[in-house]
Order: structure tokens, then C-alpha cells, then sequence
């Protein structure tokens, strides 16, 4: 387990760390960490997850940003470099969006995509 201290891997904008700590607020067993990672599925191939954990596992990386410290395992590090977490809130509904900028190819309906 390490912590990162200079490049940001992930950002987290503070509308999505006042979500954040809200949703964390609501969880049973106080959980400590949000937990973001790319997993295989969808019709491009990639997607992404998010969830609370208790506690990080040996090889997570830890980031703490606007008091909400996320964690991102060793296979999601490479697809998440540079990506950008936020919270929006629209007519069409409200939600997580994460703004990723190794994506090369994504689905059309915005849930999946694809890095090289």
C-alpha cells in the first residue's frame, strides 16, 4: 500500500467529495476509503466501478483529496492516469461522471470504453 504525493493519478473536484462524504455518511460500517476501478466488461471493454471499503489492500494506492481518501488498485492505475472525478446534477438525472483522458474509443451509451 503507498500513498501518492506528487502527480495526482485521480482528481476528485469538491462537488464530488461533498457527494462523497455524504454517501459515505449514509453506509453502514463506516467505511473509510472510496474505492475507483476499471474492471473488463462492456462493449468496448473496460468500465469503471466505485465503492466503499474499510480498509486498502497491499498493493492500493491511497489518495487523499478534499478529506475523502480513495484508493485504486495496481491493475486500474494505468487506465485511470490523470482522470477526473465529479458529481453532476442535471434534468437528465445526477450522478458520478469520471473525466478520463486515456480513453481512446468509448460506447455510445457512456459507460464503457477503451484505452491503448
Amino acid at each position: 500500500m503507498t500513498t501518492e504525493q506528487t502527480q495526482k493519478l485521480v482528481t476528485i473536484t469538491s462537488k464530488a467529495a461533498e457527494k462523497i462524504k455524504e454517501f459515505m455518511a449514509e453506509e453502514e460500517g463506516k467505511p473509510q476509503f472510496l474505492r475507483i476501478y476499471v474492471q473488463g466488461g462492456g462493449c468496448s471493454g473496460l468500465s469503471y466501478g466505485m465503492g466503499f471499503e474499510k480498509e486498502a489492500e497491499e498493493d492500493d494506492l491511497i489518495i487523499e483529496e478534499s478529506g475523502v481518501k480513495v484508493i485504486v488498485d495496481s491493475m486500474s492505475q494505468d487506465h485511470l492516469k490523470g482522470a477526473n472525478v465529479d458529481y453532476i446534477e442535471s434534468l437528465m438525472g445526477s450522478g458520478f461522471k469520471i473525466n478520463n483522458p486515456n480513453v481512446t474509443k468509448s460506447c455510445s451509451c457512456g459507460s464503457s470504453f477503451s484505452t491503448e
